[in-house]
């Protein structure tokens, strides 16, 4: 039995280590790998908090591993790091943008690839250091060399100089329109662009605000219904009138005609308004309410439309509106009016969706609507070729799914011609003016490799090989940066875009400061307590009720806080769950697993260790399997094979999550559960051969196994690769730079499955081959004897019989091994149980009407799970005989 774990004393070793080191004195130039003599295999080792993390990664760093070339023999691959807009800290969305990217760039990296991840901050300069740092735990193999920040020099030239010429191409130009004011500022407000929930003063639950949702109303005469959106569903209580476009040929018919109020049967008229309605936003087709929207209240003096006020002065709806929501708050008949049009049947669902809301975030002024000059981008004609560039397979968006959402978003600034950006400084015309940062940002690709100037980074590492980020940014950012790039750079910014899942927590819940679900990664990495995670709500801008509600739901979430699970469990389990569809579900108990897991990769290092002798010579690449090497080197061998052509084919589509099954499913039940077993017998045994074939393929599946996971768990990967003994006149250097496993094709269709060979070694002629698969069987099975018949000998009586194939049946010995009476009970007792089930199942199928009326579907599992019944009364029934011959 291996001893208990105790992590104080290896964290003890370890900080001895590092301090004999010299790694604390700032003198010391750590060029030098770490060492291994300190932390020893007599432990159980968990891969907890920084055991190895920071030596590691000092090491690749001052060695230069992530560092590219501007000139290079070997192909370019290069990725930037969206620039996160945060307040200092990383949150787990963060974090699984850093562990797919970094998986995809050391994966590269190990293929051969002049490989550049160019890291971005968009945050102030005193907040850099702390996410930085997150980054490096995170084991982000960024070129550091290379950091840029959105506002510095280089990038502000770049945001200047693509201002000006688009300024003199005429497609930015200044307009005044209605803005968000805020008078305490002096600035306009940036319009919400997505969904949001905010706190509002009389309401216990957050209010969501930036949602577009639609419904129908039912028109008079059997016309049909027409469909309208908006963002406050509550105001259809006090809609008088819909609007349309007097040249839109789909609504010629309505021109005078009535629709119907679906609560209350209040008949109202379609008008026409050119001015209002556009025809190719949305469907077409607005709804009027005159009292309290004010553009509406101009519409509805112009057609002198009725005014129905629905609020009172306390936000309440009044007797105006339909009865059965009289009394109720403002945003509480939202919920309701929206509920109600669902059972109706008239909900056609919602969207995100642009919108200006009174409150400004960063002062709580009440925002004036205000007439201001502002800059506005055309982008009708970059939007074009965004499209196009979609079309003619310039951009490859993965999952493909999110093509039409490209497609439908592009074609919406297109339609609308301009977009406005406001908040980043740059001088025009001797006035101090701004862009937003998605201006700035979307230059990034451009502007991180020296653009507009010339440079070595530019023709080297432009376009981008993909750009890795979350699908609710597809609009705001990417296709920001194809318009501006392709439009200033010449070319699309990169080549593929790999948009993943958005993180939730276990229970599917949007993460949220006021819930207390929002998990730091760093507290994963290291671990928390209970009252860490509490001492964090009081430390952020939460109101007392906020705080109660955040603190309740973190003691049934984590009564006992997270435990510590290591850099590499967090990567490998954010890495599992990209399968998931546009949403991830993190449980902390998966990422648990994972640390259990990497305990099993540490002990079965600690097993191969012992068998390497001090004069074991490892094989070197030209070494080819002899083909008299046990059954089990060659099934091992061969699986491994599979595993890597999975595993690369899975990278290679960007199906990361097939990828991590691929790898985990070799380690944990091929290599851990079977071969480690099944090739005990050859070390203990007097076969020096059949040993040295053992050791050979214990080598080469670390050596190899390990290089296959090292993208996905780079610091267990390379603290155990280290330690591995090497091939004479062979340099270990670092993992990361190794070379990444490839097929064998010589050996690819040569080496037999499990299964279907296992009766040809059992008929081998060979005794010492046959010998050897019989030690093989005797350990797997856990047996203390094992005996070969042939066809022509005696049935064996006594014994539960198991086909494995035409050639093969395995027979157990029962006597003395189980309790005759007892067991013979329990199966009368199941058989009993399995043939109620048959005996309901099969009077449901008999019953009038059920062949003429069950859908087929329904007759169709009907007869599978009675076929399955069948087959389990049967095999019962075999073995309540083979206990009756006893």
């Amino acid at each position: 039995m291996a001893k208990e774990f105790n992590h104080v004393e290896v964290e003890k070793d370890r900080y001895e280590w590092w301090e004999h080191s010299g790694f604390f004195k700032a003198e010391s130039c750590r060029n030098n790998k770490p060492s291994f003599t300190k932390v020893l295999f007599t432990k159980v080792m968990l891969m907890l908090k920084a055991l190895f993390t920071w030596s590691w990664y000092e090491w690749w760093e001052q060695s230069g591993s992530f560092k590219a070339k501007s000139c290079s023999n070997k192909p370019s691959f290069t990725m930037v790091l969206p620039p996160p807009n945060v307040t200092g800290a990383l949150h787990p969305g963060h974090a699984l943008t850093a562990a797919i990217q970094d998986m995809i760039i050391r994966w590269k990296r190990m293929t051969g690839y002049n490989a550049l991840w160019v890291p971005g901050m968009e945050m102030e300069r005193r907040l850099r250091g702390q996410n930085t740092k997150q980054l490096r735990s995170l084991g982000a193999s960024l070129d550091w060399s290379r950091e840029c920040f959105t506002m510095d020099r280089e990038r502000s030239n770049a945001v200047t100089e693509a201002f000006v010429r688009l300024y003199n191409e005429g497609l930015i130009k200044r307009k005044s329109r209605l803005v968000n004011w805020d008078c305490v500022l002096k600035t306009a407000i940036s319009d919400i662009e997505e969904k949001t929930s905010l706190k509002v003063p009389g309401y216990e639950n957050t209010v969501e605000f930036g949602v577009l949702t639609s419904f129908a109303y039912p028109l008079e005469d059997d016309l049909g219904e027409i469909i309208v959106a908006t963002t406050r569903i509550e105001t259809m209580l006090g809609d008088t009138a819909i609007a349309v476009h007097p040249d839109d040929l789909r609504y010629k018919k309505f021109h005078g005609k009535f629709a119907m109020h679906p609560f209350n049967g209040r008949r109202f008229p379609f008008i026409c308004d050119s001015k209002l309605v556009e025809q190719n936003f949305g469907t077409g087709a607005v709804k009027i309410t005159p009292a309290p929207d004010p553009n509406d209240f101009e519409v509805g003096n112009l057609h002198n439309l009725k005014r129905i006020n629905i609020f009172t002065d306390d936000g309440k709806i009044n007797s105006d509106g339909v009865s059965d929501f009289v009394g109720m708050p403002h945003f509480e008949a939202r919920v309701a009016i929206t509920e109600a049009l669902k059972s109706k049947g008239l909900y056609r669902g919602d969207i995100n969706h642009e919108m200006r809301l009174g409150i400004c975030s960063r002062t709580n002024d009440v925002i004036e609507p205000m007439i201001r000059p502002q800059w506005y981008l055309d982008c009708k004609s970059m939007a074009k070729e965004a499209l196009d560039a979609i079309a003619n397979e310039e951009i490859e968006i993965i999952p493909k799914k999110y093509t039409a959402e490209w497609r439908r978003n592009e074609k919406e600034a297109e339609n609308e011609a301009n977009r406005t950006f406001a908040g980043k400084k740059v001088s025009v015309d001797s006035r101090s003016r701004c862009l937003d940062t998605w201006f700035s940002s979307g230059l990034f690709p451009l502007s991180v490799l020296g653009w507009p100037n010339d440079t070595h980074d530019l023709k080297t590492f432009y376009p981008n090989s993909v750009l890795e980020t979350g699908h609710d940014i597809l609009f705001f950012w990417t296709a920001r940066m194809v318009m501006l790039c392709k439009k200033l750079g010449g070319d699309v910014p990169f080549k593929k875009v790999y948009l993943h899942a958005m993180i939730r927590d276990n229970h599917g819940r949007k993460m949220s400061k006021s819930l207390g679900n929002v998990i730091d990664p760093i507290d994963i990495i290291n671990g928390i307590t209970l009252e860490g995670l509490q001492k964090k709500l009081l430390e952020g801008n939460l109101n007392p009720s906020e705080v109660k509600l955040a603190g309740e739901g973190l003691k049934k979430d984590s009564p006992d806080g997270i435990p510590a699970c290591g850099t590499d469990a967090l990567r490998f389990a954010l890495v599992s769950y990209t399968a998931q569809s546009d949403k991830v579900n993190l449980d902390i108990k998966r990422v648990v697993g994972y640390r259990e897991w990497c305990n099993k990769l540490w002990n079965a290092m600690r097993f191969a260790m012992s068998k390497f002798t001090d004069v074991y010579a490892p094989p070197t690449d030209d070494y080819v399997p002899p083909t008299d090497m046990p059954f089990s080197c060659q099934w091992i061998l061969s699986v491994l094979n599979k595993t890597i052509l999975k595993t690369v084919s899975s990278l290679e589509t960007y199906e990361f999550a097939d990828a991590s099954s691929a790898v985990y499913s070799w380690w944990q039940y091929q290599f851990c559960d079977i071969f480690i077993e099944v090739v005990k017998p050859y070390f203990y045994g007097d076969d020096s051969i059949a040993k040295g074939h053992a050791q050979d393929t214990l080598w080469i599946c670390l050596d190899t196994a390990l290089r296959l996971l090292h993208p996905f768990m780079p610091y267990i990967t390379e603290e155990l690769w280290q330690r591995l003994p090497s091939p004479k006149n062979y340099t270990r250097e670092s993992i990361m730079i190794s070379k990444y496993p490839s097929v064998v094709e010589k050996t690819r269709c040569k080496w037999p499955s499990l299964q279907s060979n296992l009766s040809d070694q059992l008929n081998k002629n060979c005794q010492r081959e046959k010998e050897m698969e019989e030690k093989e069987i005797k350990a797997l099975a856990n047996l203390s004897s094992l005996t070969v018949l042939t066809e022509n000998d005696a049935a064996l009586s006594g014994c539960k019989v198991s086909r494995v194939n035409e050639e093969l049946s395995v027979y157990l010995k029962l006597e003395g091994a189980i309790d005759v009476t007892a067991q013979r009970e329990k199966l009368n007792a199941k058989l009993r149980d399995i043939q109620k089930q048959k005996d309901t199942l099969s009077q449901k199928m008999s019953a009038k009407g059920y062949a003429e009326k069950a859908p087929a579907h329904v007759k169709e599992e009907h007869l599978k799970k009675l076929a399955s019944i069948m087959q389990r009364l049967q095999s019962i029934e075999e073995d309540i005989q083979t206990l009756n011959a006893k």
